[in-house]
């Protein structure tokens, strides 16, 4: 017990100083903001591998530090491939925060067992492309929210130093179609591998849980979003609300479903 306790606070520790940095005066992708970027990543990362290392962990809490630890790792990569995600430090770390702070307080929460209908290798396949769905969707809500806030910034024409620091409008929607992209075709297979496993459990092709109907939404949503900024050249904050539509949708089918299973319904 002792040990788990020390764990979620490691971790959560390790998020702590890349969210302070942005609110150092000339703030910028130096050194230090590498470092505390790498520690944000490494100490979740390592927790999260820490509990899955005797065989997958179906609590809520290892699924939240699962999503944190594959959200961090690839806004680190994006941060480093674009000169703008950096930026989005100031959103996105505090929201893993606040997730890690949800893990560590359902950290002794039981889960559910894994069913042995699926084929060897099946179930981690589809686990390791969920979260690398929900890893592309998190940091594409991110951009999707600094865009929302930079144009209702400049729509009242009050800057605040938050909408100062994120990237522009035009950067951040740029962004966030790009790991919506990804995402999107990550997600279909995640979609189509998690309609095989039902059928496997239940001998039905069209068998929807509430995570599949979830993912399906925000599957459509996503693709229709893309589809209307080629035809109808839908921007803004019109996109923005959608991106965060189609990630609630994915959240909902992720954690959602097993915060009502295995805490709502267990302590009813």
């Amino acid at each position: 017990m002792l040990n788990v306790i020390v764990s979620n606070v490691a971790a959560l520790l390790a998020l702590v100083p890349v969210a302070l940095l942005p609110l150092r005066r000339a703030a910028g992708r130096d050194a230090l903001y590498w470092g505390g970027l790498f520690l944000a990543v490494a100490g979740p990362l390592a927790w999260a591998l820490g509990q899955q290392s005797n065989g997958w962990q179906t609590n809520l809490s290892a699924d939240l530090w699962a999503g944190i630890a594959g959200s961090m790792a690839v806004f680190g990569i994006v941060a480093v491939i674009s000169r703008h995600a950096w930026r989005l430090t100031p959103l996105m770390v505090p929201y893993m925060i606040v997730l890690g702070l949800f893990a560590a307080m359902f950290s002794f929460v039981p889960g559910e067992p894994l069913k042995d209908t699926m084929p060897p290798g099946w179930l981690d396949l589809h686990i390791l492309v969920s979260m690398v769905t929900l890893a592309f969707l998190t940091v594409a809500a991110a951009a999707a929210l600094a865009s929302f806030l930079q144009a209702r910034a400049l729509k009242i024409k009050r800057p605040t130093r938050l909408s100062r620091f994120l990237p522009a409008v035009t950067d951040s929607e740029r962004l966030f179609e790009r790991l919506l992209i990804y995402a999107e075709v990550i997600l279909a297979f995640g979609v189509a591998s998690g309609l095989a496993m039902k059928r496997l459990e239940t001998g039905s092709a069209f068998t929807f849980d509430h995570k599949s109907l979830f993912s399906v939404i925000a599957f459509v949503t996503i693709a229709l979003l893309l589809v209307g900024r080629r035809v109808c050249g839908v921007r803004g904050q019109i996109a923005a609300r959608v991106v965060l539509v189609a990630y609630s949708f994915v959240v909902l089918g992720f954690f959602g479903v097993k915060f009502v299973h295995q805490v709502v319904l267990a302590w009813a």
